[in-house]
């Protein structure tokens, strides 16, 4: 290493430590989207990405989805696939697909390449200790969508007892009712409530575009609730990202302190965001913080 690199990664490491010290110790939910989790490479990254904020202080409570590896698998199986308002019909055969994907699979994957970092991750879904309880959903038009959900409740006693013991929670959006039925929920919501429930300091969405964009495509750096209200009212705002921006604005107005929509395929993108002056996504506030931000 020559002096000039030496002298850049100290740089790296002055800009890098306020942010450190302002975050440890808080609560952070990662939503990680099903888009940005396609590929084993990027995978790996964000959970090599999860340990560091683990090891500096954080602490990440990561919820998944998984809508493009459930197609997959439908598809595999020569299962119909359909949709309405953005939601999957899922009938029981689906359901169970669904919950072998996601609670099988996925959440499987994840858990392992962060354990590979040391045993510090737990795999669950909504429906262990009553995490996510759902009640179900009809489309707008009141079309029975099969077992698609909503979120009840939400009883984070059981996350919170894992990050006491030190270890990083992955959660499957899938809940249950009271009943016992199972319910595809959408992961977006599932994040908020979360993180409404355990008053996270942030909720961060990675998906595979770089955040809230204006209509020539370029990047919206920065938003408080009522500029994403009115964004949503407009109806520019597509189908993919409104479930998104819906749960950001939930979130802060029920205590979470920031939320971040980011490109989770960027190489680093959390550490970008959390650690980097710029930041590389689009982050919403509050309404009565909005002008102090740089």
């Amino acid at each position: 290493m020559d002096l000039k690199e030496a002298y850049q990664k100290a740089e790296v490491m002055t800009e890098v430590l306020p942010y450190i010290r302002e975050h440890r110790g808080k609560t952070f939910v990662v939503k990680l989207g099903g888009n940005a989790m396609e590929r084993y490479d990027i995978r790996e990254m964000l959970a090599s990405d999860i340990v560091l904020m683990h090891y500096v202080g954080i602490k990440p409570v990561i919820v998944h989805g998984g809508g493009p590896q459930i197609t997959e698998y439908m598809e595999k199986l020569e299962k119909q696939v359909n949709f309405v308002d953005g939601y999957r019909i899922t009938d029981s055969e689906t359901m169970e697909i669904a919950k072998m994907v996601l609670v099988g699979k996925i959440n499987k994957d994840i858990v392992s390449l962060i354990n590979r970092h040391g045993t510090i991750a737990m795999g669950l879904s909504g429906e262990d200790g009553n995490l996510i309880i759902g009640e179900k959903r009809y489309s707008k038009d009141g079309l029975d969508l099969g077992w698609v959900g909503d979120v009840k409740s939400v009883n984070v006693t059981v996350v919170e007892e894992l990050l006491s013991h030190g270890l990083i929670p992955v959660i499957a959006s899938v809940g249950t009712d009271q009943e016992g039925n199972s319910y595809n929920i959408n992961a977006d919501h599932v994040a908020s409530e979360i993180a409404s429930a355990m008053n996270a300091e942030k909720l961060i969405f990675l998906s595979n575009v770089k955040g809230v964009l204006k209509p020539d495509g370029s990047l919206i750096s920065k938003f408080d609730v009522s500029e994403l209200k009115e964004l949503l009212a407009s109806g520019e705002v597509t189908s993919g990202m409104i479930p998104k921006i819906e749960s950001c604005v939930r979130a802060l107005e029920k205590g979470v302190n920031r939320a971040h929509i980011i490109d989770g395929t960027v190489v680093h993108a959390l550490l970008l965001e959390l650690f980097t002056d710029e930041g590389i996504g689009t982050m919403i506030v509050k309404d009565d913080e909005i002008d102090d931000l740089p």
